[in-house]
C-alpha cells in the first residue's frame, strides 16, 4: 500500500537521518512516521497531536501498515505531554505563531542533543527571525512547491551565536547556498511580498520588513537572483 504524503512531508523525511528516533508533533493521521519507519529510516516514532480525532487515525494507521510496534501515541498540546527520549522532533504543517508557541513552550529543546525539522505555512521570516533570536541556527533549508504555493523546510539545531539579519530572515543564507531552481521564484515572491507591505504602510511600515526590502533590494546576490526569475518568466 502506498503511503499517501506530500511533497512537503517527503522534503521533511528525507532531512531524518538513518536510525533516528522522531517526535512527530502535530503528527495529523501519521503517515510521515509511517512512511519513515516503513522505509527503513527512522528506528522509533512519537506521535503527537492535540486533538484525539487525528491521533486515533494515526493509531490505526500504523495498525493497517504494520508499524504500531515500533510508534507510541500521545495526546499533547506540543511537546508538553511527550517523552524527551527522541533525536529530532518534526513540526510540520503549521503556521509561525503555533510552532513559535511550541518551541517556547519546551525551552529543554535547546540542546544540541535534539534537532528539529520545521516547515511553516505562513509568516516564514517570523519563525527565522525567532530562531535566530532564541539560538537555534538553520543548518539547511529546503524549497517545496506544492500546488502554486512554495515553502520550505528548515534543519534547525542549537547553536547560538549566529543572528540573522532582517534580510536574511526573509532568506536564509542556508537557503540561498542551496540555490535550487525554484530560488529565484522564492526570491521574487519575498521582494513582491515586502513591497506591498511596505507601500501599503507608507511612512507607517513596519520597520523589520524595509530594512529587510532595503537590504536584499542592495544585495548582489539577490539582484542575480531577480534578474534570473525574469529571465525565465
Amino acid at each position: 500500500m502506498k503511503i499517501p504524503l506530500s511533497k512537503r512531508l517527503l522534503c521533511c523525511a528525507r532531512y531524518v537521518n538513518p536510525g533516528e528516533r522522531i517526535a512527530d508533533v502535530g503528527c495529523d493521521h501519521g503517515y510521515l512516521g509511517i512512511y519513515l519507519l516503513k522505509n527503513g529510516i527512522a528506528n522509533s516514532v512519537i506521535a503527537a497531536d492535540i486533538n484525539e480525532g487525528p491521533l486515533h487515525s494515526a493509531f490505526a494507521n500504523a495498525g493497517k501498515y504494520g508499524v504500531r510496534e515500533q510508534m507510541s501515541f500521545y495526546l499533547s498540546d506540543g511537546a508538553k505531554n511527550i517523552p524527551r527520549e527522541f533525536d529530532c522532533l518534526i513540526c510540520a504543517g503549521m503556521g509561525a505563531l503555533t510552532i513559535i508557541s511550541i518551541l517556547e513552550a519546551a525551552p529543554w529543546l535547546k540542546d544540541s542533543k535534539y534537532r528539529l525539522i520545521l516547515q511553516c505555512q505562513s509568516k516564514t521570516p517570523l519563525l527565522r527571525q525567532f530562531l535566530s533570536d532564541n539560538g537555534y541556527r538553520i543548518s539547511g533549508e529546503t524549497i517545496v512547491r506544492d500546488g502554486k504555493f512554495l515553502y520550505t523546510v528548515m534543519d534547525v539545531h542549537w547553536e547560538p551565536g549566529l543572528i540573522l539579519s532582517p534580510g536574511q530572515c526573509c532568506v536564509s543564507p542556508a537557503l540561498l547556498q542551496a540555490h535550487q531552481p525554484e530560488l529565484p521564484e522564492y526570491c521574487h515572491r519575498i521582494i513582491k511580498g515586502l513591497r506591498q507591505a511596505v507601500q501599503g504602510r507608507g511612512e507607517d511600515a513596519v520597520p523589520f520588513k524595509a530594512a529587510a526590502l532595503q537590504e536584499l533590494t542592495q544585495s548582489a546576490q539577490f539582484i542575480s537572483l531577480m534578474e534570473e526569475h525574469h529571465d525565465n518568466c
